[in-house]
């Protein structure tokens, strides 16, 4: 009875690590799993092996390691039991604003631990999210509490966080992971989910993530479930992003054919594969960088592609947007001609 009790009881466990997102599923649980920015972990490592832990900002894009490198320091500071009751770790989607500060975060820092020895830990993720106030606030909590609390702050930008917390911590910028660390990171989690892949495929997932490492595995998982093979047009597909030989098409309609025909083709393209305008604009522009214009010629190009972009964040009309994309290649084509 009592086995079959246990068994019932482990089944959930492993269905659940089954059914985990491969990005929580892989994540790295020690500060020896994590495949990137050796001279910043080795630095860190010194730190928690000395005692003498700063005040920490780790800074750089999404998906570059910086919760986990922070989650496995704190697993590495203190054991299961005690992670509870000497770490408080708050993010964007807990309420963060100068009443928390002076609530919560002041009280947990201000208390002093009876029975064990060492610093307690709060970690502030997303804090480019924090109010001016609650950044305000939090420069004297920090000051005052260094004694026994060190405070990690978390964020994409570097320029929401208020100069005087800057100036308290030892930061630490976090680069996008270059191809040669990820890929042996992605094989890894091919080999234990058994992924069907091609060379071009990771190639592809690689290009894509731009040194994301979560979009990367992300985009692995979706492909695989989606397609049951990842190859390059697979990955292409499922993020809706345009091939290659797409973007090539394009180019060639703007440059080489009359202005009505390259309009209707490119906007049948965009219907029938759900293309974005500005995913176009963005793979032409390595394309035009690629190809031998004449300077003079490339400037007014990408002038006009860098107004293209703005107006489309700014939320206009796609088609019209699109007809000024084409004009802009058209006026190009006439220019080259003139030179010539």
């Amino acid at each position: 009875m009592e086995a079959s009790a246990a068994k019932q009881q482990q089944q959930p466990a492993t269905v659940k690590i089954r059914n985990l997102p491969w990005v929580e599923k892989y994540r790295p649980q020690t500060l020896n799993d994590l495949i990137s920015h050796q001279d910043i972990l080795s630095t860190i490592q010194k730190f928690i092996s000395e005692d003498r832990l700063p005040h920490l900002l780790l800074y750089g894009p999404p998906g570059t390691g910086k919760t986990s490198t922070i989650l496995a320091c704190a697993k590495q500071l203190y054991k299961d039991k005690e992670f509870g009751s000497m770490v408080l770790e708050l993010n964007a989607s807990d309420d963060r604003g100068i009443d928390i500060v002076r609530g919560p975060i002041l009280s947990f820092a201000s208390t002093r631990t009876i029975f064990k020895k060492g610093f307690k830990l709060v970690i502030l993720d997303e804090a480019d999210a924090m109010t001016q106030d609650a950044q305000n606030a939090l420069r004297r909590v920090i000051e005052k509490f260094t004694e026994n609390t060190r405070f990690c702050l978390i964020c994409n930008y570097l320029s929401k966080i208020i100069p005087a917390l800057q100036s308290r911590c030892t930061r630490f910028r976090f680069g996008p992971l270059t191809p040669e660390l990820m890929v042996p990171r992605l094989e890894h989690v091919v080999e234990e989910e058994k992924v069907d892949i091609s060379e071009d495929g990771m190639k592809a997932l690689v290009t894509l993530s731009s040194g994301d490492m979560r979009r990367a595995l992300n985009i692995l998982q979706s492909t695989n479930m989606a397609f049951g093979k990842v190859t390059e047009e697979t990955v292409y597909t499922c993020t809706g992003h345009p091939l290659k030989s797409d973007i090539a098409n394009i180019l060639d309609w703007m440059l080489n054919q009359d202005f009505t025909t390259a309009y209707r083709n490119i906007m049948d393209l965009k219907t029938l594969k759900g293309l974005a305008l500005h995913d176009i604009l963005t793979e032409i522009h390595l394309f035009v960088h690629r190809v031998d214009f004449p300077s003079s010629v490339r400037i007014h190009l990408l002038t006009k592609m860098a107004d293209i972009e703005y107006r489309l964040s700014v939320g206009t009309s796609e088609k019209i947007q699109l007809s000024s994309l084409i004009a802009a290649f058209q006026v190009t084509r006439d220019l080259i001609v003139a030179e010539a």
